[in-house]
């Protein structure tokens, strides 16, 4: 029983993975962050408040930063650098795909809405 359990939740993100994935840009990287709350495949989670401020919690550990859409971009900032970081956003059912500007990808799933 338990290998089909880790089997269930091994194809949770693989499934993500193999969706139809749909581009957002200003409006509806907002409307997809504001008020959220994701949770990354490495366990860390992300809240992004509709004010701007973002609060990534991992481990025991927790880091406040600013975040904002910027035309076809989601962008963040980290103290104590104020040079953002800004990566594209797709969709698909309740995982966002982030791409950063070197193709590093991050898969979050919404917490918030499960």
């Amino acid at each position: 029983m338990r290998q089909i359990i880790l089997l269930g939740v091994l194809l949770v993100p693989m499934a993500a993975w193999a969706e139809d994935w749909q581009p957002l840009t200003g409006p509806g990287i907002e409307a997809a962050l504001a008020a959220r709350v994701l949770r990354y495949e490495d366990g860390a989670s992300q809240n992004f408040f509709q004010d701007g401020r973002t609060l990534y919690e991992a481990g025991a550990g927790e880091s406040w930063g600013k975040w904002w859409a910027d035309g076809a971009h989601y962008c963040s900032t980290w103290p104590p650098s104020e040079t953002p970081t800004c990566y594209t956003v797709e969709a698909t059912g309740l995982f966002l795909r982030f791409t950063g500007p070197t193709g590093d990808v991050t898969l979050g799933q919404y917490i918030d809405l499960n």
